[in-house]
């Protein structure tokens, strides 16, 4: 038992790939947690969450939906804080952005905070929101640049490249400071960058999905593109954090490295050679250039961030285990 004891908290989207190891560590450290999910009944995506340990005793499922006015408001009465990680992500088969990214993003995320202004108990939210709201704008980037929680996407830029999950979360995350400014909640920031890392639940998120499509040969060509990248768990811990810690406050950026899909490639060879891998790139033109994710702040709060080899490796064992992957493929 830990910090947590005694204490109630709320988590939206509970049994998402981030979500669902925040629920796992708030339950080790003694927390009462009350998950949100869209239909508590459909135990092939929700019955992982009570596997966990202490969720017999202190893990409720409630049924919410994100675009519902004053779904959140029963939830979240007498709770002492609120994490929001609710938030589509996905990168294909957006027909309509609109419905499909922005609305549950955006309305999602005030839908939540008005819940929250509503309920005295409430001292802290800390929200999901993610390196899409920071690096997604036309400021030169090259291995000499550091971005930092000043940094911000540009709403017109993501417009104009269709860039639909980084327009999602930057608008979410702006109207979430705006809507915090006068409230008698702290509201404190996560942009975490493509998560990878051990899967908890049994349905495939997107970010895992793209590096089992790579070692499958479903993927043949790479794409011209540097992401950052960080553990799963360490974004997990990082939201605990930054509840815990009176003095965490703003944003906080999580990316333990920037790569090239090229690097990402390597790496898999190195770590996984008996898989395929995509031997060459989308088109041609010069490289997308990499750049430097700073991470000093999210350590003041005591995380060390797990090394981006070892998270694949991490992500690769954890396909296998759940029958994505075979053994040798």
């Amino acid at each position: 038992m830990g910090e947590g004891d005694g204490k109630t908290v709320v988590v939206t989207g509970a049994n998402g790939f981030v979500a669902s190891w925040v629920v796992k560590f708030l339950l080790e450290r003694g927390y009462t947690v009350r998950g949100t999910v869209r239909n508590p009944d459909d135990t092939a995506k929700v019955g992982h969450l009570f596997g966990l340990s202490g969720a017999k005793e202190r893990l409720t499922l409630h049924k919410a939906d994100l675009l519902a006015e004053g779904a959140f408001d029963e939830v979240v009465q007498g709770a002492d804080g609120i994490f929001h990680t609710a938030s589509p992500y996905f990168i294909k088969g957006i027909t309509d952005p609109e419905a499909q990214l922005l609305s549950p993003a955006i309305k999602g995320t005030l839908n939540v905070l008005k819940s929250a202004s509503k309920a005295s108990s409430v001292k802290r939210v800390v929200l999901t929101s993610s390196v899409a709201a920071v690096t997604n704008n036309d400021k030169p980037k090259s291995p000499e640049v550091i971005v930092d929680e000043t940094w911000w996407s540009d709403p017109e830029y993501c417009t104009k490249q269709k860039s639909w999950y980084s327009l999602s979360k930057t608008l979410a995350e702006k109207e979430a400071w705006d809507f915090a400014k006068d409230k008698h909640f702290d509201l404190v920031v996560i942009n975490p960058a493509m998560v990878v890392g051990p899967l908890l639940q049994s349905t495939l998120n997107t970010s895992s999905e793209t590096i089992l499509d790579m070692l499958k040969g479903v993927t043949k060509e790479y794409l011209n593109v540097s992401f950052g990248y960080v553990n799963v768990k360490d974004v997990a811990l990082a939201h605990i954090f930054a509840y815990e810690i009176p003095t965490a406050a703003g944003r906080y950026l999580l990316a333990e490295k920037v790569l090239h899909y090229e690097e990402v490639v390597e790496i898999l060879k190195k770590i996984a050679p008996a898989y395929s891998r995509p031997s060459k790139m989308v088109g041609e033109g010069p490289k997308a250039p990499t750049y430097t994710i700073k991470h000093d702040k999210v350590e003041t709060l005591g995380l060390k961030l797990i090394t981006v080899e070892d998270s694949f490796a991490e992500l690769i064992e954890s396909l296998k285990d759940s029958g994505y992957l075979s053994s040798t493929s």
